[in-house]
């Protein structure tokens, strides 16, 4: 049974793994439906620098889609929105009841919540999922993925 009617969470999405899997798990688990901001090109750029994703934003948008299909059905209830701040819609949309981050990027949810309060807006129930780690005990990332370093799923490569 749902907790709440709807949630939002967010990320770069550049190639899907595990975690992503883990934070979209988490959203869908505990709402009816799920806000998905995905980082526009520009917010990337100007957030982790040149030539550090991998994929354009509609190719982001696309694969998320796919995965989602094929890992949760075709009965998650998701709307995706592109983020040009860390923010996105919650500050903003006084219907979104709670964020499902990670421990990485929980404070991020703190600072809405601050922003909401000066708008007159709930504040938002901060759900964090705990970053998974592969099998070095490093986390896992879309980073050391593309790097060679880890699969999508953490398991470690090239002998690291």
């Amino acid at each position: 049974m749902s907790t709440f009617n709807l949630v939002a969470t967010g990320g770069t999405f550049d190639v899907i793994h595990v975690g992503h899997i883990s934070l979209l798990s988490k959203a869908f688990q505990i709402s009816k439906r799920t806000i998905i901001g995905i980082t526009s090109d520009s917010f990337v750029k100007r957030m982790k620098g040149k030539n550090k994703i991998g994929h354009r934003y509609e190719e982001r948008v696309s694969n998320i889609k796919k995965t989602i299909k094929e890992v949760f059905g075709s009965d998650a209830a998701f709307d995706i929105v592109q983020l040009d701040t860390k923010y996105g819609p919650t500050v903003i949309y006084g219907e979104v009841e709670a964020l499902v981050t990670s421990t990485e990027t929980a404070k991020i949810g703190q600072e809405i919540n601050q922003i909401r309060l000066k708008l007159g807006l709930k504040q938002l129930a901060i759900v964090v999922v705990e970053i998974l780690k592969s099998e070095d005990g490093k986390p896992i990332s879309s980073t050391r993925v593309r790097a060679g370093e880890i699969d999508a799923s953490g398991n470690l490569l090239n002998n690291n």
